[in-house]
C-alpha cells in the first residue's frame, strides 16, 4: 500500500510540474467532499470509488496540505467515469484553492439522471479559472476588439458630422424628434451557430437599437431588418425573423420590413450576419439628455438577464481557453454555459416608458459595449462622474464564471460586461424613492452622481 501510495503521488506530482510548465495548470472549483469520501472509500466505503481512484485522491489531499495555507494548489480529483474500464478523469480549469476546505452542501458536479453513485461524476458542470493557468489577465483588446480604437474612430466621424455620440441620432421634424438607432448582435452569432440556438437572437437584434433609442425618452414607431447569408436556409431564416417578430411585439415596435441577402462563398455554410434599424419620436421638450443632472443625484439601475449581445469576442476567447464546452452546466445553475449565455437582451422599452411617464427622470444609460465606464458618462453634463456600489445589487453567476474563467480584472470587467444591469436611469433622490418603491425587485439604487468625471467603484 505504502508503495502504491508514493507512486500515485508521484505521478500527480509529475502531472502538476508538467502543467505548470506548460501554463495550462487544471484545478476543479468543488468543495473537496469527493476527494474526502474517495479516500475513505479505501477503508470500506461501499459502492463509491475503487481504491485505485482512492490511492489518487489521498496522494492529492496529502499534496495540498504539504503546500500550506498560502499555496494556490490544484486539487485534482480523479474519478472513475466507468468502473469497468477503469479511466480517470481529471477535472477543467477552475479557481486553484490551497487547502482542504470542510465538505459543502453545494457540490458543482451533478449526477447523471437515472445512474447511481459510480457514475456522480460523468455529468460536469463546472465553473474554470486561469489562476496560475497561463490564461490570466484576459482583456477585451486581447480578444480582438480594441474599444480605444473604436472612440478614436467616433472622435474623428464627429468632426465630419456634428452632432454624433449619443446612444440615438436625432432628426428634427416640426415639434418632434425623430431618433434613430442601428446595430447587430456581434459575435454572439458565433455561439448561436454552435448551440443552434436561433429563435431569440432576433429579440438581441431588435433589444440592441430600441434600447439606445428609448435613453432620449422617444416612443416606438417602426423598426427594419437585415438579414445576410451565403445560401438561404428558409427554415433557419424563419426562426431569425420569428425572433424578430417577437422582439417588436415586446417593444411595440411595427416591423415594417427588410432585407434578405443572398451572396454566395461570402459566409461560411449555415451562418448568417445581422443588422437592425429602429425609429422612434419624441417631443423636443420632452428628450431626456442628462443636461439637469447635478451632483447628488441618484443612479437607478434595471437588471439584465446576462450578457445581452456585447462582449462575446472576450466570452469566445474565454470560453475556448476554459476547456468547457456550451453543454457544461453553468456551476450551481440548473442550465448550461450555452443558454446562459445565449439568453435573449431584455427589452426595456415598456418599463422605461412607463417610469419617465411619471416624469423626473434626467438621463438614461444603456449599458452595451463600453460597459458601466464607458456609458454611464455618456449622459452626464461635464465635470461629474459616477459612484458605483458593486455590492448593492448580485451580479449573475454568469460574470462571476466569465472572470474566473479568463482571470479578468475587475476594471476590464466592468468595462466589457453590464454585470447584471443593463439600463441606468438618473434621477434626483426624491424621484428615485418612488421608482424604487414602485419597483421593489425589478430595480435597485446602485450609486450616485458625484463631482469629477469617470466612473469609481466601491
Amino acid at each position: 500500500m505504502a508503495t502504491s501510495l508514493l507512486l500515485c503521488f508521484l505521478v500527480v506530482s509529475v502531472l502538476m510540474f508538467e502543467t505548470e510548465r506548460r501554463g495550462q495548470l487544471h484545478c476543479l472549483e468543488i468543495i473537496e467532499t469527493h476527494a474526502i469520501y474517495a479516500t475513505f472509500g479505501w477503508i470500506g466505503l461501499p459502492n463509491y470509488a475503487t481504491r485505485p481512484n482512492c490511492l489518487v485522491s489521498f496522494s492529492v489531499i496529502a499534496m495540498s496540505m504539504s503546500r500550506g495555507s498560502t499555496a494556490e494548489l490544484a486539487h485534482f480529483v480523479a474519478v472513475l467515469n466507468k468502473i469497468s474500464d477503469q479511466k480517470s478523469y481529471f477535472s477543467k480549469p477552475s479557481i486553484c484553492k490551497s487547502r482542504i476546505s470542510p465538505p459543502s452542501k453545494k457540490l458543482c458536479l451533478q449526477p447523471a439522471e437515472g445512474v447511481g453513485m459510480r457514475n456522480t461524476m460523468k455529468r460536469r458542470s463546472l465553473i474554470s479559472s486561469c489562476k496560475n493557468s497561463g490564461v490570466g489577465g484576459l482583456t477585451y483588446k486581447d480578444a480582438g476588439v480594441d474599444t480605444d480604437a473604436g472612440s478614436e474612430l467616433v472622435r474623428r466621424i464627429a468632426k465630419m458630422a456634428p452632432g454624433i455620440g449619443g446612444f440615438g441620432g436625432h432628426f428634427p421634424l416640426g415639434d418632434s424628434y425623430l431618433v434613430d438607432g442601428t446595430d447587430g448582435v456581434g459575435t454572439k452569432l458565433k455561439l448561436a451557430f454552435e448551440t443552434g440556438i436561433h429563435e431569440t437572437i432576433g429579440i438581441d437584434l431588435v433589444a440592441m437599437s430600441v434600447n439606445d433609442i428609448i435613453t432620449s425618452g422617444a416612443k416606438p414607431l417602426f423598426f427594419l431588418d437585415y438579414f445576410a447569408t451565403s445560401h438561404l436556409d428558409v427554415d433557419l431564416a424563419e426562426k431569425v425573423i420569428k425572433g424578430i417578430v417577437d422582439g417588436c411585439q415586446q417593444s411595440n415596435y411595427a416591423l415594417l420590413g427588410g432585407e434578405t441577402a443572398e451572396m454566395p462563398d461570402f459566409y461560411a455554410d449555415g451562418e448568417y450576419d445581422l443588422s437592425g434599424f429602429a425609429v422612434g419620436i419624441v417631443k423636443k421638450d420632452s428628450v431626456i439628455d442628462g443636461k439637469n443632472i447635478v451632483e447628488g443625484d441618484v443612479l437607478i439601475g434595471l437588471p439584465s438577464s446576462g450578457v445581452h449581445s456585447n462582449g462575446f469576442s472576450l466570452v469566445r476567447r474565454v470560453l475556448a481557453h476554459s476547456g468547457l464546452s456550451l453543454k457544461d452546466e453553468l456551476c450551481g445553475e440548473s442550465i448550461t454555459l450555452g443558454e446562459a449565455l445565449m439568453a435573449p437582451t431584455v427589452i426595456y422599452v415598456k418599463q422605461v416608458l412607463d417610469i419617465i411617464s411619471k416624469g423626473g427622470v434626467k438621463g438614461i444609460a444603456h449599458i452595451t459595449g463600453g460597459g458601466f465606464t464607458d456609458n454611464i458618462p455618456r449622459v452626464f453634463p461635464k465635470g461629474l462622474g459616477a459612484a458605483i456600489f458593486k455590492n448593492s445589487w448580485e451580479v449573475p453567476p454568469v460574470f462571476r464564471w466569465i472572470q474566473r474563467a479568463g482571470g479578468i480584472e475587475d476594471a476590464e470587467m466592468w468595462r466589457t460586461f453590464n454585470m447584471g444591469i443593463g439600463m441606468v436611469l438618473v434621477a434626483s433622490p426624491q424621484t428615485s424613492d418612488r421608482i424604487l418603491a414602485q419597483r421593489m425587485n425589478s430595480a435597485y439604487c446602485i450609486g450616485e452622481v458625484v463631482s469629477g468625471e469617470g466612473v469609481i467603484y466601491h
